[in-house]
């Protein structure tokens, strides 16, 4: 129906109001189809990508893309090969950097409708924003969808409700759960400080616990190396168990170089509201260098360890922490303290009697 009364077919461009025979719940995303051309629905495709962001497309990281007129997050799970645009040759990549394109498996958080590109460029083509900036990132053409999903556990396994809930662990300690993430340049204090402040609060009677990265990788990711990829899966697996551990009741502190700001963002997604409190553990790489306490920088130096973080590796600085400690001119006590008069300010701990 239009203004000028009913119509029997619409085109591109008219405005029209579509009163359907039934009562079906119809919202902005959804795909009126004829039901012999129906769209894929599914839950993961594989595409061809441009990236057009300095900050490489990595594998394991999340980001928003708008498909249609569906905004929702989507997680690159395996980059295919990157495409010379020269020679259109195959190449073997881990990420994707400005102006590359690659072929890519991308899942999503639910199943959607799509066509390959080929078929219809309006229901087949995409964008990527980052889920910080609001940036568009990337943008991409459907090629094929998945017809099996990528994790078929996301179906099958449904989630168990516990009968103790978060807030009865806490109040059995007596105490209000968090993270306290710290990062920083390897060398700038970050495991001196976490295990300073883990005495201090053993000391006050709190529970807690700390997750060194380094320690991480001896057992929960041991399989992982230290491309930017691996990295960025490493991050999420020390995300989810401080998710865990708080969601016990406990304090948790992680010690994790954690480089990229993305990362750290979804870390704090995990966390409820408030009870994510990122410190930057401040030093700069020359006084880094110079402490050097386990000799990574100089094999980095001399390139026998690659992608190395502050060398060959970028650091993205926080840029709204909770907390800012100097630990370049100030002494790990004095930042501890300043630790501790947060959280006290923030009522995590319980203030002086």
């Amino acid at each position: 129906m239009t203004t000028e009364g009913e119509l029997t077919e619409a085109q591109a461009g008219q405005a029209v109001t579509l009163t359907l025979r039934d009562e079906i719940d119809v919202s902005r995303g959804d795909l009126l189809v004829h039901p012999d051309r129906l769209p894929a629905v599914a839950d993961a495709f594989d595409a061809r990508v441009v990236w057009m962001a300095d900050a490489p497309l990595l594998p394991g990281r999340q980001y928003d893309i708008k498909l249609g007129t569906r905004l929702m997050p989507a997680t690159p799970m395996a980059l295919h090969h990157r495409i010379d645009v020269n020679t259109l040759e195959h190449q073997r990549a881990e990420e994707l950097g400005l102006n590359e394109i690659g072929y890519c498996r991308i899942a999503l958080n639910q199943p959607a409708p799509f066509d390959p590109y080929e078929i219809c460029p309006g229901t087949g083509a995409f964008i990527f924003i980052d889920r910080l900036s609001n940036v568009t990132v990337g943008a991409g053409m459907i090629v094929r969808p998945m017809t099996q999903p990528l994790v078929d556990k996301a179906r099958n396994v449904v989630w168990h409700e516990h009968k103790v809930s978060r807030t009865q662990r806490a109040n059995q300690k007596g105490q209000r759960p968090c993270v306290i993430w710290l990062t920083g340049l390897s060398g700038a204090g970050k495991s001196t400080l976490a295990n300073a402040l883990e005495q201090q609060l053993l000391q006050r009677g709190y529970h807690s616990y700390l997750l060194d990265g380094d320690n991480v990788r001896h057992g929960l990711s041991q399989d992982l190396g230290f491309s930017q990829a691996e990295r960025v899966e490493h991050i999420r697996r020390v995300g989810e168990v401080a998710a865990l551990f708080v969601d016990a009741g406990l304090i948790v502190i992680t010690a994790c170089i954690s480089p990229f700001r993305a990362d750290r963002a979804l870390a704090r997604a995990l966390a409820p509201e408030g009870e994510f409190i990122e410190v930057y553990v401040r030093a700069g790489l020359e006084t880094c260098e110079r402490r050097d306490p386990k000799g990574l920088y100089a094999r980095a130096r001399a390139g026998v360890i690659r992608e190395f973080t502050g060398i060959d590796s970028p650091y993205e600085a926080p840029e709204r922490p909770e907390l800012v400690l100097d630990t370049e001119h100030d002494a790990i006590e004095a930042n501890v303290e300043r630790l501790l008069a947060y959280l006290t300010e923030r009522r995590i701990l319980r203030g002086a009697a």
